[in-house]
């Protein structure tokens, strides 16, 4: 135990220990002293306990052992996400989560942990193996495109993307064929670019589709990134008092809890989606460029044990969890400067959340995980033969 313990990352450690000193300060700045958000700050460092015992427990937990049930895992996903779909409930638009006594839980959010488990141990029965693209690269779409109809259902955008983002990461690193990459990169790019050419184009038609089918709270969040001229005042206000907030900071902020704009509520959510903007207004680009720093630096520190790892799927695991903080950290930031559409995505590990701080917890610890036990030789391991034998060569 001892030995394990002295193989922990302890820059990793140090960045999570600050990540939640940032976290805790910016909360309160923006909750003390109103009403309903009064000691959110409190119940962040609840939260924060629990997670730190997640990441504990996901550390010195083997995680080919989970791997090697992910198939199980994947099932009850699957099925908790529809069952949220019946008794869910309705927050900030989005129908996904579950009420446990006093604590929410969004599964939607932890199926992205769940995804990425799955996903790897798909890929580490192909041994190295080109990926074929029926055999493999199809129905891995399809076990992704499940989740994401499913949460889309929930009206839930930013974290139904994320599947996305994470199957394509692990298809990069999981062998695909050059062509295939190629292929499917413009497949994606050409529709993504002919979306948002459509949706400028015909932008009424396209609203008044959305709104037939009950996603009128799309076009919110899509007026203001793609066509701001047309955006109502009340779907462009969250997004451009941020960029003002942001604006306004200049170089090095208006000063801890003097922030002119989020100190007087007119950035909706600055304790959740729209903490990076109290962080940019009240500590200025010096602040966001060492939160941008602190980042940086675990994302690095993971991919370093990946390419340490000798068992083929630790670094499936570490790929899909980058993959997926990558997305989180751009989208975040990205909806307040114009660059991304608003999608109700949190910022790990600093915005106030229970279920997002745990799930990227948990997620470290998984990373840690492999640190400790990703060093053993192949033939140690267990056996992936659950899932299939590998593919043949075509």
């Amino acid at each position: 135990m001892l030995q394990k313990i002295k193989k922990i990352d302890g820059v990793i450690v140090i960045i999570l220990l600050l990540l939640m000193v940032v976290s805790i300060f910016s909360i309160y700045s923006v909750t003390h002293g109103r009403d309903k958000l009064d000691g959110a700050h409190l119940r962040m460092i609840k939260f924060y306990v629990l997670g730190i015992i997640a990441f504990i427990g996901l550390t010195f937990v083997d995680y080919r052992l989970l791997v090697k049930y992910a198939l199980y895992v994947y099932i009850a996903g699957i099925g908790i996400l529809v069952l949220v779909s019946f008794i869910g409930k309705e927050q900030n638009g989005a129908q996904g989560w579950i009420k446990l006594g006093g604590f929410s839980l969004q599964p939607a959010e932890l199926f992205k942990l769940i995804l990425i488990l799955f996903l790897a141990a798909m890929l580490v029965r192909k041994r190295k193996n080109k990926l074929l693209f029926w055999r493999d690269v199809v129905p891995l779409g399809l076990l992704t495109i499940l989740p994401f109809l499913i949460v889309i259902s929930q009206n839930d955008l930013g974290n139904a993307l994320s599947y996305i983002i994470i199957l394509i990461g692990l298809l990069w690193i999981g062998n695909i064929k050059f062509t295939h990459a190629l292929i499917g990169l413009l497949v994606i790019g050409g529709t993504a670019a002919g979306g948002i050419i459509s949706y400028i184009h015909y932008h009424d038609e396209i609203k008044n589709f959305l709104t037939d089918i009950g996603r009128s709270h799309w076009v919110e969040r899509f007026d203001p990134w793609l066509v701001p001229n047309e955006a109502t005042a009340k779907a462009s206000y969250h997004t451009k008092n941020a960029k003002l907030a942001i604006a306004s900071g200049g170089m090095s902020g208006e000063g801890y809890m003097k922030g002119s704009s989020v100190q007087t509520d007119r950035v909706p959510y600055t304790y959740s989606d729209s903490i990076f903007v109290q962080i940019a207004e009240e500590f200025g680009f010096v602040g966001s460029a060492l939160v941008l720093l602190l980042y940086f630096i675990l994302i690095h520190r993971m991919i370093l044990i990946a390419l340490e790892c000798k068992d083929r799927g630790g670094p499936f695991l570490i790929v899909g969890i980058v993959a997926m903080m990558l997305y989180q950290i751009f989208e975040n930031i990205g909806a307040f400067i114009g660059l991304m559409p608003l999608t109700g995505i949190t910022l790990p590990f600093i915005s106030y959340g229970g279920t997002s701080l745990m799930i990227n917890m948990a997620s470290i610890g998984l990373v840690m995980s492999v640190r400790l036990h990703g060093q053993e030789v192949e033939e140690d391991l267990p056996n992936p033969s659950l899932y299939a034998s590998p593919a043949k060569q075509g």
